[in-house]
């Protein structure tokens, strides 16, 4: 029995963890309290006095412990409110990633479904590029993962100096690939950055360089922000 995710996928779930991470922390700054209410066929989902548009990315069944992706819901495919997981499955295609391009995964198999069922949330925010994403139950068995598809939610910018915090927690999150995480963060933020042995550099365009240095075991080791001369 399966009680992994394979590798391409840890190494695609590695490459949105640092971002991702502090993407979340800004959409659960951003989102109120209050209950929650959606309205599928107009792509809105209400949380507190705030209303935003929104995409299903999947939904996770405690009781049979499996992941649907959206576009594979006999009830939302080929709907709008659906379309954004179908980029999820077009990228898992093209990368030969299964558990993005399946329209379900068990999860039956590992210790704790439910964190995996998160990893698969994360991982389809990343691929889609949304800023975030939020899981609610929908019943007594069942959670529903939405993307935020909407321009007000706040981006999480790049810190010089959080940066080496956001790097670390990224790396701490899953733990596979910490090379993945960093040239995944400065990917995502368009920032050119070169392999110097066992020490990454960024350039971040303004005077200012990041060193990152791995350990033989490829953890990162240091982070440093420069100001070049």
């Amino acid at each position: 029995m399966v009680n992994r995710f394979s590798d391409a996928f840890l190494l695609e779930a590695e490459r949105h963890a640092a971002w991702g991470a502090a993407q979340l922390e800004a959409l659960s700054t951003f989102l109120p309290e209050g209950p929650w209410t959606a309205d599928l066929p107009s792509c809105l989902y209400q949380q507190g006095d705030l209303e935003l548009r929104v995409a299903v990315l999947g939904t996770y069944d405690m009781e049979q412990r499996t992941w649907m992706w959206g576009w594979a819901n006999p009830g939302l495919r080929g709907t709008e409110v659906a379309a954004l997981s179908g980029a999820v499955r077009r990228y898992g295609r093209v990368h030969r990633i299964t558990e993005l391009a399946e329209g379900t995964v068990s999860l039956a198999g590992f210790d704790d479904p439910r964190r995996a069922a998160e990893m698969l949330a994360f991982t389809g925010m990343g691929v889609a590029e949304a800023p975030g994403y939020i899981g609610v139950p929908a019943g007594p068995a069942t959670r529903v993962y939405f993307l935020p598809d909407d321009a007000r939610v706040p981006r999480a910018g790049l810190d010089p100096v959080s940066l080496p915090r956001t790097l670390l927690t990224g790396a701490g999150l899953i733990g596979y690939s910490a090379r993945h995480v960093v040239g995944g963060y400065f990917d995502h933020h368009d920032v050119a950055h070169r392999v110097e042995g066992d020490r990454l550099v960024a350039d971040l365009g303004d005077g200012t360089a990041v060193e990152v240095d791995f350990d033989e075991v490829g953890r990162i080791a240091g982070v440093q922000v420069k100001v070049l001369p």
